[in-house]
């Protein structure tokens, strides 16, 4: 561990020159005391660094000098799938291998590809976590990524909505979606279809000592394109007929995203007072009374009759309610 953190140290040198012993104890994650240890072992292992001091000062290497110790390690050359990545990089185990592998890389560049490299760096960044939503807790992540990679089965506890279940499963490839880790993989038993499971709801992992054959042609990207496809075309159970606001089409694709999107696409002319008329594929109707409401008083449903009679019935409720005098709380 040691010996990489020496490497890694070296490394930050040579691609950013000049830096603190503070800034490269936050980047190799240690303390600044470990620094200082580090700088020294360097120095006696013949690595000519300079110390320059005042507030201006710092460690850099002597001009000119540079390693040529970039060789990347497997776990490292498999890393840089996630480049750009950081923190499903962190989720799956790898932020420690990506850092290094990026940083060698950098290191191997010719100056003016690696300054290129650190603008990138700085003025592009992937957040894969929807809005306003924690990602899932995943603590057995980084195990099922390992049985993934090894081609070995899982002997898994996960939690349904109807229940918790003990499975036997081949791994096949993990999604990340939304920010959401989503395990590809098929059950031991035979001829059974490969299926999609949310990690977060794993409660417990073991990684077994028999492999498995990947089903001949299986393609993860093609699979879970077709899976989503499934998945919509099973949720979307009718279509709305929808009179909209011109402030409710610009609210449409966040709150229906690509159906709304889609919806959009195929809308009539504006009316007289500016609304469109759009047909919008929604799931049940417990769950389209309760997505269309909150388009408020910027959508009208026309269609199908008892949907909108669904609808009615909801803004009845609501009216009744908010007509009824609030009862204040008394003093506790």
């Amino acid at each position: 561990m040691r010996a990489d953190r020496l490497l890694s140290l070296l490394l930050l040198l040579q691609n950013r020159g000049r830096m603190t012993a503070p800034e490269l104890a936050a980047e190799l994650e240690v303390s600044v005391r470990t620094v200082y240890r580090d700088i020294e072992a360097l120095g006696v292992s013949g690595v000519p660094v300079h110390a320059d001091r005042g507030p201006a000062g710092g460690y850099r290497l002597m001009d000119g000098y540079r390693t040529r110790l970039t060789g990347l390690t497997d776990a490292q050359a498999g890393s840089l799938f996630l480049a750009g990545a950081p923190g499903p990089a962190e989720d799956l185990g790898l932020g420690a291998d990506l850092a290094a592998a990026q940083l060698k890389l950098q290191a191997a560049l010719p100056a003016e590809l690696a300054g290129r490299a650190r603008r990138l760096q700085d003025r592009f960044h992937l957040d894969a976590t929807a809005w306003f939503r924690e990602a899932d807790p995943v603590p057995h992540l980084a195990r099922i990524a390992r049985a993934v990679w090894d081609q070995r089965m899982l002997r898994a506890h996960y939690r349904r909505w109807d229940g918790e279940v003990h499975r036997e499963l081949c791994p096949l490839g993990l999604v990340l979606k939304g920010g959401i880790w989503y395990l590809v993989a098929r059950p031991a038993a035979a001829e059974q279809p490969v299926r999609t499971y949310r990690v977060g709801r794993f409660l417990g992992v073991d990684t077994l000592a028999e492999g498995f054959e990947r089903p001949d042609g299986f393609a993860l990207a093609a699979y879970w394109e077709e899976s989503a496809r499934r998945l919509e075309a099973a949720l979307h159970r009718q279509t709305a007929v929808v009179r909209l606001s011109p402030r409710a089409l610009r609210l449409l694709p966040m709150q229906f995203g690509a159906s709304g999107v889609r919806a959009l696409a195929g809308a009539g002319a504006p009316d007289a007072q500016g609304w469109v008329r759009v047909e919008l594929p929604v799931e049940s109707q417990a769950v389209a009374v309760s997505d269309l409401l909150r388009l408020g008083t910027e959508a009208e449903v026309l269609g199908p009759p008892e949907l909108r009679g669904a609808l009615a019935e909801a803004v009845e409720v609501l009216a009744e309610r908010y007509r009824t005098r609030a009862v204040r709380p008394g003093p506790v």
